[in-house]
Order: C-alpha cells, then sequence, then structure tokens
C-alpha cells in the first residue's frame, strides 16, 4: 500500500475561515480618562497658537509664524492650524517646512480670514478638551506597528537564534536598500528588517510589518498596491542578481478582516511561487521555517 502524500504546508489563504483567531488585538485607551494628560500635554501648544494669531495681521502670516517655530512644537501647531484655519490642507505638507510657500500660494485663498480664527479661538477654554483629544489621536500613530515590530524580533530571536535579524525594534530610522545593495534600482524603498545568512552575510528576508486597527476601500488598496510593488521591485532585483533574496510581509490586526484584504495578500503570496510569505504574529511559529528562509 502506497505510502499517504505529505499534507501541503498551509499558505496564507487557508487561514481565513477563522481568521478572526489568528490576528493580534492591540490595546487602547479609555476616553475620557485620556482628557487629564491629553490637556496637560497640549495646553502650551494651544496658547502659543493663541499668541501667534494675536500677533498676526492675516492667517496666511500666522501660518508663517507656526513655521518659524521647531520639531514637535510646529507639528501641533500646524495640526491646530488646519483644523481651524483650513481643514483641507494636506497633512503630508504641512509636515515639510520646505513646502511652505507653496501651501501659501496655493492654499492662502482658502484660509479663514484671521478675524474668523481669533473669534472661534477665544470661544474655546486654554485647555480645550475637544482638540486635545483630536490631537492625542495622533501621539501614539505608529506605535502599534511598532510594538509588532518588537514582538516580532523577541519571536524570531527565540525560534532561529542563530539567524542575524536587524533593523529597528521600535521608533527608528527604517533600513534603505540603497545602503544594503549600492546598485539598487530605488536606494531609498524602506524596509522594516532583514534576516542574514549568520556565516555568508547574504540577505535572506527583506521584511515589511504594519499593524492595521482598520483599513477599507482606497487605502486597502494603496497598502496592498504598495507592498506588491515592493516584492516586484525587491524579487526583480534578487533574480536578476541570483540572490536569495525573499520578502516577507508581518501584517496583522483586525483591518485584515475587513473587505477584500485577506483576500489580496493571499494572491500577493502566491504570485511568487513561493518567494513571498504573508503571516501574523500568531502564524510565525507555525509558517515560518528554517527551510524558507535558508531558501
Amino acid at each position: 500500500m502506497p505510502a499517504p502524500k505529505p499534507k501541503a504546508p498551509k499558505i496564507f489563504a487557508d487561514y481565513k475561515p477563522d481568521g478572526r483567531n489568528w490576528i493580534t488585538l492591540a490595546t487602547g485607551e479609555y476616553y475620557p480618562d485620556i482628557l487629564k494628560d491629553a490637556c496637560k500635554l497640549y495646553e502650551p501648544v494651544l496658547v502659543l497658537f493663541g499668541q501667534l494669531l494675536s500677533t498676526s495681521e492675516s492667517s496666511t502670516r500666522l501660518f508663517l509664524q507656526i513655521n518659524e517655530q521647531k520639531g514637535w512644537m510646529r507639528t501641533q501647531l500646524c495640526r491646530v492650524f488646519r483644523r481651524y484655519v483650513c481643514p483641507e490642507l494636506p497633512v503630508e505638507m504641512t509636515g515639510k517646512k520646505n513646502q511652505t510657500a507653496g501651501i501659501c500660494a496655493d492654499y492662502s485663498d482658502r484660509f479663514r480670514s484671521v478675524q474668523e480664527v481669533q473669534a472661534a479661538y477665544s470661544g474655546r477654554p486654554a485647555a480645550d478638551e475637544a482638540i486635545c483629544a483630536l490631537l492625542w489621536e495622533h501621539k501614539n500613530r505608529g506605535q502599534k506597528g511598532y510594538d509588532l515590530t518588537g514582538r516580532l524580533f523577541l519571536l524570531f530571536r527565540e525560534q532561529f537564534p542563530d539567524l542575524v535579524l536587524s533593523g529597528p525594534e521600535g521608533a527608528g530610522k527604517d533600513v534603505r536598500l540603497g545602503d544594503i545593495f549600492p546598485d539598487y534600482p530605488n536606494p531609498n524603498r524602506p524596509v522594516d528588517f532583514l534576516v542574514r545568512d549568520p556565516v555568508k552575510g547574504d540577505v535572506l528576508v527583506v521584511g515589511l510589518a504594519r499593524y492595521d486597527s482598520d483599513r477599507g476601500g482606497a487605502q486597502e488598496d494603496d497598502r496592498t498596491g504598495g507592498y506588491r510593488n515592493c516584492a516586484d521591485e525587491v524579487l526583480g532585483y534578487s533574480r536578476k542578481h541570483k540572490l536569495r533574496a525573499k520578502v516577507i510581509f508581518i501584517n496583522d490586526g483586525p483591518g485584515l478582516l475587513i473587505g477584500s484584504m485577506w483576500n489580496d495578500y493571499a494572491a500577493l503570496e502566491r504570485s511568487h511561487k513561493g518567494r513571498i510569505l504573508v503571516a501574523t504574529l500568531r502564524m510565525v511559529p507555525e509558517r515560518l521555517t528554517r527551510d524558507w528562509l535558508l531558501s
């Protein structure tokens, strides 16, 4: 009697029927418990905004004064400015000081007048709980992703203590592939971690890790589309140079259960015949094998 064929290893798509059991939920913070700390943190921002507002002859001048500030304070003031003066102002643009002139040229006609802003501001308390709560939402943005990466590093090192894992284990600068491969076609491509052969030093895996609290619609398409572009780019380079480098996407969170996200990731995993692995944190002990890493 012939021996039974060995069972094929599970792929990401196989986990979908009980997907909720394979995701890790991050803890959150309760409202209104956050308000005391939020007001303590952001009251100085609102006070400074009021001071700048009182010395500005126009909303454009207010924006210019805000951009004379530095670091964290400037970022928070820009967020307050968007709320009070121009909600349609692109967030990404306000994050760059060199965009200041362009913003004034392109958006100043949409700025609410300084008199209206002053009246609105004067009608709120110095420690405005509403806007402090809104700003607080930004405070830990990205933290769930950092926590995911940190837990992945612990898990990986327990499972493969001899392999070399590198990258920021929390908040930190992304790995740029141009720093790893001198002739990489997109040198600024950011990734979250690398796995290397402990003897030869070869890159075995290029990895990205993301936590999706919720995601759907256009955001969903952007995420999986961006991943597909990254995988095609890395694996194309790997094939051209006859490298062992593969790609792993560690994704977690309830956003995976929304819309077509799970199916999209499953299709991504199938697209390069064993050179891509998609997994949640809970799948890592079962799915991430030494054979795959070293192949």
